[in-house]
């Protein structure tokens, strides 16, 4: 009896061949611990550093085999071969990703998600909120390549503002405050007359805890903005199996790792 094999192509097969590579093993370049308790991650994956599109994902999975569920985390940047994301430690697999060090490896799958539209000129808004600052790195970073096109980066912290420098390499300018100082509604509100005076028509885009980015919306509504909303929502697989992540929408009930994770606010009805 022939005991069957299953054949799992390596990235470059599977892009030769024309589809999307499935899980892999990548090389981890370096962690750094930016504040207390958020890293910033980066490993090395030439297809996922040129995939990318602003908002989207990428899955990474426990070296565990008991943790079998993957932790999604936007792209913050990428440069060349290597890619960059920043979580926090909130339990145990993200505190193993914590500790991985450079020459570990790392299982990964990914971009995975629709993206940011950013296609256009215009003053992209860049409003995040605590972890929802990285995918918004990349947005700046994507949109410093497109004509006609500026950003302003709108970022609210808890207390350290571990974004900023990141940001500060692409976007146009970047503004960001504290718990203690106000919100990132406090800093729009405070910034309102520079947006509708640059001569460029500003469009919102927005990552962050719910509560803000429903707040962000409705501050877009009132003054006639485009906003588009990259939702953070938990996950199972990432890729729309397990029917995990759902949110309420006009069009009924969509998944957010696969209708997602950017949403317009017209299509989520908030803010009316």
């Amino acid at each position: 009896m022939t005991t069957a094999t299953t054949f799992v192509p390596t990235v470059a097969e599977a892009t030769a061949a024309g589809f999307f590579p499935s899980r892999h093993e990548v090389e981890v370049v370096d962690n750094q611990e930016l504040t207390d308790g958020v890293y910033r991650l980066t490993f090395r994956d030439e297809y996922i550093a040129s995939h990318a599109k602003p908002a989207q994902f990428v899955d990474v999975y426990s070296n565990d085999p008991s943790k079998l569920m993957p932790r999604p985390f936007g792209v913050c940047e990428t440069n060349g071969d290597e890619v960059s994301l920043m979580f926090a430690v909130v339990g145990k697999g993200t505190a193993e990703f914590a500790g991985l060090k450079a020459g570990d490896t790392i299982r990964v799958m990914g971009p995975l998600g629709n993206s940011f539209k950013t296609k256009e000129p215009a003053n992209y808004v860049l409003v995040a909120g605590g972890l929802g600052v990285p995918p918004l790195v990349h947005a700046a970073q994507h949109i410093a390549g497109v004509e006609g096109a500026v950003s302003t980066a709108v970022f609210g912290y808890r207390n350290v503002r571990f974004g900023d420098e990141y940001a500060g390499k692409y976007a146009d300018k970047v503004y960001s405050i504290d718990e203690s100082e106000g919100n990132v509604i406090t800093l729009l509100d405070r910034i309102e007359g520079e947006l509708m005076d640059s001569g460029l028509k500003p469009v919102i885009l927005t990552c962050g805890p719910l509560p803000m980015m429903k707040a962000v919306a409705a501050w877009a509504v009132k003054r006639d903005m485009a906003c588009q909303l990259s939702l953070e929502q938990r996950m199972g697989c990432g890729y729309g199996t397990c029917v995990l992540c759902t949110v309420d929408t006009l069009d009924g009930r969509l998944k957010v790792c696969s209708d997602g994770p950017v949403f317009t606010r017209e299509r989520l009805g908030w803010g009316e």
